[in-house]
């Protein structure tokens, strides 16, 4: 009986021992592209880095710091004000505002970007109508550059609020009646509940969404390479491929990851300053404050602006560009570009949740610090910027291509091209790398509603934990395991920086494709990527507005 038990403990350590071997493995292998990036700081870069410095990287740090601080503050106005609104009020229109005001979340920056451009341009519609109207010529009157920094910022907030708005909302809908009732009783109005009690217990949600714009922000390519406005990113796409200095475009994306670590480790810092907490767990009805008149009017339009001008203008102007003058390849090689998106979305979405139930479950099974560091590790890449993902892998790669076709070369006289860098391969890992939080949050909090009573009895029937996961957690978490892999499916496809550096001669996909074609000014046959990429990013936002009703414990469906 002792030998038998022995044997079992026994058996059991290895398996602990090979869930945390496959953590350890997972970590080392998507913080490959950051050790390569950070190592690089080092590196000479023969006078290459000392002519950025003094001619473009000022201009690169300002503009990327302007970005984040109109960005961050934008979207932090929108999404509070809008989630308060939606939960706590009640005025025309507020139901269809809890899942409308989620709608620009399927609108890529650089698709809002085009078609405002067309629609915002001397050219454009509004111009052409003003100077038809008021009989103005150029020079007669004055009309915001929309292709300038604070366009670029602009549209930008008015595509990532959402971020702010689903967090701040949720935070919202689990407050306490309890402590909304004793504000009251100290005689505090609704501005006064809002800014002095739930504001300050929705904190650690709302400034989360506020670090999930920024890292967006300083992940925006498409839009401010359009538009013109250096930034990081766009400076190390030039560095690169303009100038063919690795080396110096990894040192550049090296500065643009210590700003991430920095806005990381700011955020922290910051949530660690203050707590707050709920002193019951007792849940009723929210008391809703009946809004009328003006004030009504003001709350439909508050919720109204940033959905028109976020979602439903530019899908209007995309469609009416798409039916006018859409792609000349549609049809044809349009849906080779649509078949490589979805082809792409799929493999990552399918691997990125498949390392998010082994890193969730392996801290389940081996519950140490290592482990716990280790999935931190693992789950870093959504901070990462796309371009700085996509020259820590290139730069590893290329070199291990280089390296075998010389050997190859040398002992057999053949070249076998470009095997890994030159593939499919490292825009899927790419996307592994950038993406797999994603997931990875979605699967353990998933996983951490599950009863540790569950493993007891399944381990008491003879499972092995790898059995107990597929038979008892799988089936437990399937509805989350597809939420998971809808998010990244759609954040794949929407994916530009990384798509553009690391993509393979003569393939595009739907977001390359509209990118080409707007960096051609052909902004019309843009409209028909752009606009199948909004319609599928429509589907989770849907869903995360179905599951985000009925979130409230204690409400049911509200």
């Amino acid at each position: 009986m002792f030998r038998s038990a022995t044997t079992g403990l026994s058996s059991l350590s290895r398996r602990l021992s090979l869930w945390t071997l496959l953590i350890l493995t997972v970590a080392l292998v998507v913080a490959l592209p950051v050790i390569v990036v950070l190592a690089h700081i080092v590196m000479p870069t023969q006078g290459v880095w000392q002519h950025l410095a003094s001619t473009v990287l000022g201009r690169y740090l300002g503009n990327t710091f302007y970005l984040a601080v109109t960005v961050g503050l934008g979207s932090m106005v929108i999404g509070t004000g809008a989630a308060w609104l939606v939960v706590m009020c009640r005025f025309p229109g507020r139901r269809i505002f809890e899942w409308a005001l989620l709608l620009p979340l399927a609108v890529p920056t650089y698709v809002i970007a085009y078609a405002y451009t067309d629609f915002l341009q001397y050219a454009g519609p509004v111009q052409s109508w003003l100077r038809e109207i008021f009989e103005w010529g150029r020079g007669d009157y004055y009309f915001p550059n929309i292709r300038s920094l604070g366009g670029a910022a602009t549209l930008i907030t008015l595509v990532l609020y959402p971020y702010v708005y689903l967090l701040a909302r949720a935070a919202f809908l689990e407050q306490s009646v309890c402590v909304l009732d004793v504000g009251r009783t100290l005689g505090r109005g609704p501005w006064n509940l809002f800014s002095s009690v739930a504001v300050p217990l929705a904190r650690p949600a709302i400034v989360g969404g506020v670090s999930l714009v920024l890292m967006e922000t300083l992940n925006e390519f498409g839009a401010v390479q359009f538009f013109g406005v250096d930034t990081f990113t766009t400076g190390i796409y030039r560095t690169w491929f303009g100038l063919g200095e690795q080396v110096a475009a990894a040192q550049l994306a090296a500065c643009l990851l210590l700003f991430v670590i920095a806005l990381v480790l700011l955020e922290r810092w910051s949530r660690g300053k203050r707590q707050y907490f709920h002193t019951t767990n007792r849940y009723q009805q929210l008391p809703e404050y009946r809004l009328q008149g003006w004030r009504a009017a003001t709350s439909f339009m508050a919720c109204a602006l940033p959905v028109l001008i976020g979602f439903l203008i530019p899908c209007g102007l995309l469609l009416q560009m798409a039916i006018a003058k859409g792609d000349a390849l549609l049809g044809t090689r349009f849906l080779d570009f649509a078949w490589n998106s979805l082809l792409l979305a799929v493999i990552a979405s399918v691997i990125a949740v498949g390392l998010a139930v082994v890193l969730s479950y392996g801290v389940r099974l081996h519950d140490r610090p290592l482990t716990r560091i280790a999935t931190r590790i693992a789950s870093m890449g959504y901070a990462i910027p796309g371009s700085v993902i996509a020259v820590g892998i290139l730069i590893p790669f290329a070199w291990l291509d280089n390296t075998l076709n010389s050997w190859l070369h040398a002992h057999y006289g053949k070249i076998v091209g470009l095997i890994f860098s030159g593939s499919a391969f490292i825009l899927v890992y790419a996307y592994v790398v950038r993406f797999l939080a994603v997931s990875f949050n979605t699967v353990e909090a998933s996983l951490g509603k599950v009863t540790p009573s569950m493993d007891a009895a399944s381990r008491t029937l003879g499972q092995t934990p790898t059995g107990t996961l597929k038979r008892v957690h799988t089936p437990i978490m399937r509805g989350s395991l597809i939420a998971a892999g809808i998010l990244v499916f759609v954040d794949v496809m929407k994916e530009l920086p990384a798509t553009i550096i690391l993509r393979p001669f003569n393939f595009d996909t739907l977001a390359v494709r509209a990118y080409s074609l707007a960096s051609d000014e052909r902004l019309a046959e843009a409209s028909t990527a752009s606009l199948a990429i909004v319609v599928v990013g429509i589907v989770p936002v849907v869903l995360l507005s179905m599951a985000m009703r009925r979130s409230r414990p204690g409400s049911g469906s509200r």
